[in-house]
């Protein structure tokens, strides 16, 4: 397809997507220099669900490369009609019946929210042969324990169904690559202006996953130089996540404004 075959919104719409863009990789920068890490950049992936791929492609055309989705058939969608450059995050809530359509898409860069072996097998067995990239795994961990979240109990030992998870993506599925953790976080703890006890419980589970994985001899083959990635911090709660850590911050409604319910 040429540049000119991509749907693309009006140039009103096209201003204000690049003008909160440009709002939110500043307040990244902003966070980065107040936390002192200037040598860690962290990615941020626009979460565009229920927004059109119109908008998608005018965030993809000032530089964003990494979006999210939350619903499988939405997502699959909007890669047929944009750019295979897109990297795509899936970060809903994996169902069984959905990881051989997400499995097929060709520019599905991560899934964010793993919670099972299962599923890991899934993947693992659904996605191409001509694929050449692993797909990247981040397992979901409920650090808030609340019932209307997904994931995995945060990892307090070397005995954890998240860290038998792991073991099997880096020893059984060669197609996927752990790349971290990944968590939501209760709205009270995202809205408090201290320190983010969701975010303190990522970090220690994943500092406990890592030992884990070194203690049972699998010193590479995951994360990067020797180090999970943390996927935390969202429109409300993304500057304080990066002062805490996170390499990984999902913006939505920041970057494409509120969005209408789901019919």
């Amino acid at each position: 397809m040429s540049a000119s075959d991509y749907p693309k919104p009006s140039e009103d719409r096209i201003a204000e997507l690049r003008e909160n863009l440009l709002t939110i990789r500043s307040k990244i920068a902003a966070a980065v220099s107040a936390a002192g890490l200037e040598d860690k950049k962290p990615q941020l992936v626009a979460v565009s669900k229920i927004k059109p791929a119109e908008d998608v492609m005018a965030c993809y055309e000032d530089g964003q490369l990494h979006f999210g989705e939350n619903y499988v058939q939405e997502l699959v969608d909007k890669a047929e009609k944009l750019p295979q450059e897109i990297k795509w995050h899936f970060i809903g809530a994996v169902q069984s019946n959905k990881c051989k359509p997400l499995a097929a898409i060709p520019n599905l860069y991560a899934v964010e929210t793993l919670d099972s072996i299962k599923k890991a097998d899934l993947f693992q067995k659904s996605l191409p042969e001509t694929r050449t990239i692993p797909l990247r795994i981040f397992i979901q961990i409920n650090t808030s324990s609340e019932d209307s979240k997904s994931g995995l109990p945060p990892i307090a030992s070397s005995s954890s169904e998240a860290v038998d998870l792991a073991k099997h993506i880096v020893q059984k599925c060669p197609a996927l690559h752990l790349e971290g953790l990944m968590t939501i976080g209760s709205i009270e703890a995202s809205t408090t202006q201290d320190e983010n006890q969701d975010f303190d419980k990522l970090k220690e589970s994943r500092d406990n996953l890592e030992i884990a994985l070194q203690e049972a001899g699998l010193a590479d083959g995951w994360g990067q130089d020797g180090k999970l990635k943390l996927s935390m911090g969202m429109s409300a709660d993304f500057e304080n996540a990066i002062r805490q850590g996170s390499d990984n911050v999902r913006v939505g409604s920041s970057i494409f404004g509120a969005r209408p319910k789901m019919q």
